[in-house]
């Protein structure tokens, strides 16, 4: 059987016919799409780290105030849920919501979930999506990675100014191993496991990190500059060993085998947080939420970002994730949405 193109089923899955849009130039700006989450609730989902699993073609969306992840299957535009996740109600900036699951690293056969309702991490089986066992922390996670050369999984805690190694050695089972404590607040991750550096930044200090995964020691501290805001996520171009920093407003470029050196940055619009990048196609996708807009810029050898295409989102859209394809899919938290940004023809 001929297997259609994921782009053209997912427009399909949303009730929008691929036949009746508009022809895309070489390089144009795709039209933007929406998956409405499954019993969104009227004031919105609250989102914050997406996932995908490249294996199975899934995105994972942590629905927090939900108590769900919704699985998203970029093959088809369907939605699967993942439920009993507790929630609790918090003040914010002097605002009351209610939080959930809100963040996700993809493991070996095994999706990892971050809990800010009950401060756990969780084992979800990345194919029959069956919940598994859960570990409590210390302090409320925000950002997961999965570690692969050590069978770890690095939690940033910026309450209590950590990060909290779990180790995910037994598949479904998970165990606190050890807790790193920094004088500013972790926010941001990328793992570069040939080189065995595991990113962070400081995001109250403006400073970015490199820690020896094995050692778990602080080898470098370099100062991206930007600004009070601070750094916010990260991404990596293992090959080049170019690490992207995002700010606020702008993605910045660091030789990261040069200490740091600055090499270039990219005007993205205000509202910045995560990012991610397809190293394939040598392509950044950072979404400003403030700015309501994805840029896509393209990355050069010599560290050089271009923008390749900048489309209009919506306001509060952020943290995409990038399909092998170059398909994007964003936090549409007020709307209750995942936005996808399809791939720009060549």
């Amino acid at each position: 059987m001929t297997r259609l193109p994921a782009v053209l089923v997912l427009l399909s899955a949303v009730g929008c016919s691929p036949t009746t849009s508009r022809p895309q130039a070489a390089g144009a700006a795709p039209a933007l799409q929406s998956i409405a989450l499954p019993g969104a609730p009227p004031g919105g989902v609250v989102m914050d780290y997406l996932a995908y699993d490249r294996a199975h073609h899934r995105v994972w969306v942590p629905a927090g105030n939900t108590g769900r992840v919704d699985v998203l299957d970029a093959t088809n535009g369907q939605v699967s849920q993942v439920e009993g996740f507790p929630t609790a109600e918090m003040e914010r900036n002097g605002k009351k919501r209610t939080v959930g699951p809100s963040s996700a690293t993809v493991g070996d056969n095994i999706v990892y979930v971050g809990n800010r309702g009950d401060s756990t991490v969780c084992a979800v089986a990345a194919d029959s999506l069956a919940k598994g066992a859960c570990v409590k922390l210390d302090s409320m996670p925000d950002g997961l990675a999965y570690v692969a050369s050590a069978k770890e999984v690095w939690v940033t805690t910026p309450r209590d100014k950590s990060i909290t190694v779990l180790d995910a050695a037994t598949p479904g089972a998970l165990t606190v191993k050890t807790k790193m404590s920094f004088e500013g607040e972790p926010e941001g991750f990328v793992v570069d496991d040939a080189r065995g550096v595991f990113y962070t930044n400081l995001e109250d200090k403006d400073r970015t990190l490199t820690i020896d995964i094995k050692s778990r020691q602080v080898t470098r501290t370099w100062l991206p500059s930007c600004g009070e805001d601070g750094p916010k996520g990260l991404a990596l171009d293992h090959a080049l060993n170019f690490l992207f920093v995002a700010c606020a407003d702008k993605v910045k470029v660091l030789d990261a085998g040069h200490e740091g050196k600055e090499l270039s940055s990219i005007d993205t619009g205000d509202g910045v947080d995560n990012i991610d990048y397809l190293e394939a196609r040598h392509s950044l996708y950072a979404g400003a939420a403030r700015a309501a807009r994805l840029t896509v810029a393209i990355l050069d050898p010599q560290g050089k970002l271009k923008s390749d295409v900048v489309v209009a989102t919506a306001k509060g859209a952020r943290n995409a994730v990038v399909t092998d394809e170059g398909t994007a899919y964003l936090t549409d938290s007020p709307e209750g949405k995942i936005l996808i940004v399809p791939a720009a023809r060549r």
